[in-house]
């Protein structure tokens, strides 16, 4: 293999740096690929079974939807969704895995955030943590 140098190649030194920057953000859109993937097929996979297992046990009872019946306040926070699933509530299940479904794009969030304070991309970081902020926010906001 030849021998890259400054006269040869004026601009070689720009290029790798390029391919090294360009691998580098391959990878986070590989990781952040596979952290979507797996948890919206975790948070699906959940749900399902939560579905089936209420459905079998409460499957042949009459329905009445004259009267909206809203959420208990069991499911109402996550807390209460885990209590609901450690008492064996197909309808805890239920609500774990949605629950799951929504903390999979705030994961992908502190992922990139955790890649971005890697890398020392100061930019980036920055604003990650201010779209964190804002998720974290509009959680914590309905609690408050």
């Amino acid at each position: 293999m030849r021998e890259l140098n400054s006269e040869t190649q004026p601009n070689s030194s720009a290029k790798e740096c390029n391919l090294i920057f360009a691998a580098r953000e391959q990878k986070l859109g590989q990781w952040i690929s596979y952290l979507l993937s797996y948890g919206v097929l975790t948070a699906s996979a959940i749900v399902c079974i939560g579905g089936i297992w209420y459905l079998i046990r409460h499957g042949a009872e009459p329905v009445d939807y004259h009267v909206f019946r809203g959420e208990p306040d069991t499911f109402r926070s996550p807390a209460g969704i885990v209590a609901a699933v450690l008492a064996g509530r197909a309808r805890g299940l239920i609500q774990l895995g949605l629950l799951l479904l929504i903390a999979t794009p705030i994961a992908r969030v502190i992922l990139s955030l955790v890649t971005f304070l890697r890398w020392r991309d100061l930019t980036y970081t920055v604003i990650t943590l201010l779209v964190l902020t804002g998720l974290i926010y509009s959680f914590i906001g309905a609690y408050v």
